[in-house]
């Protein structure tokens, strides 16, 4: 099946571009130029992956990261024109996948969309009951973890920590996100207790 796009971006020429580009390659789209239709467009289609344009003309583009993650994990790319180092860190804090920066060759943004299917093609052959590498054995029904075939006792946070971590091997995860993740909210003052799980 073809993956569903949601491309929210109101520079129409930017857009249009995207757009034509993706369905050359059979993807199918979906299209706004601003926040709160993406939103609307998301709850009512659940698209694979979105393309968000940060600068929308009604709301922030960080605050549509924001209420994405409240409900899913689909991947989320940001092409943006806004350069600023904190902006990105702000993003991908929030949840996005990856950040594209403006002006950008289409040839690197559909390579991070192939990164982005292939993630989702992991996450959803993968709902995993079970799971071994070398030494380790989880059993995420039971919740019961094995090293070197030993039973290992683990508090219900750590095992949370754990599975998340698998889930999301070879990615890097912001405090943020893990706190979001593993405890409901963020607090800047709980990344010591994160550190020490």
């Amino acid at each position: 099946m073809n993956n569903l796009v949601l491309v929210v971006e109101d520079d129409k020429y930017i857009s249009n571009f995207i757009n034509m580009s993706l369905k050359q390659e059979g993807y199918g789209i979906l299209s706004t130029i601003n926040g709160n239709e993406a939103l609307n467009l998301f709850y009512a289609n659940n698209p694979d992956i979105v393309i968000l344009d940060l600068g929308l003309p009604d709301i922030d583009g960080l605050d549509v990261i924001k209420k994405i993650r409240e409900i899913s994990n689909k991947p989320i790319i940001v092409v943006s024109a806004r350069l600023e180092e904190q902006e990105k860190i702000k993003a991908l804090d929030l949840g996005a996948n990856d950040y594209v920066i403006k002006p950008f060759y289409m040839g690197e943004l559909l390579a991070r969309i192939r990164v982005a299917k292939r993630m989702l093609e992991m996450n959803n052959s993968e709902e995993l009951n079970t799971f071994e590498k070398d030494y380790l054995y989880i059993d995420f029904i039971s919740r019961e973890v094995q090293i070197d075939h030993k039973n290992i006792h683990l508090t219900p946070i750590e095992f949370n920590l754990l599975k998340l971590l698998i889930e999301h091997r070879g990615k890097v995860l912001t405090h943020n996100y893990i706190q979001k993740r593993i405890w409901g909210y963020e607090d800047s003052s709980n990344q010591n207790a994160l550190r020490v799980f």
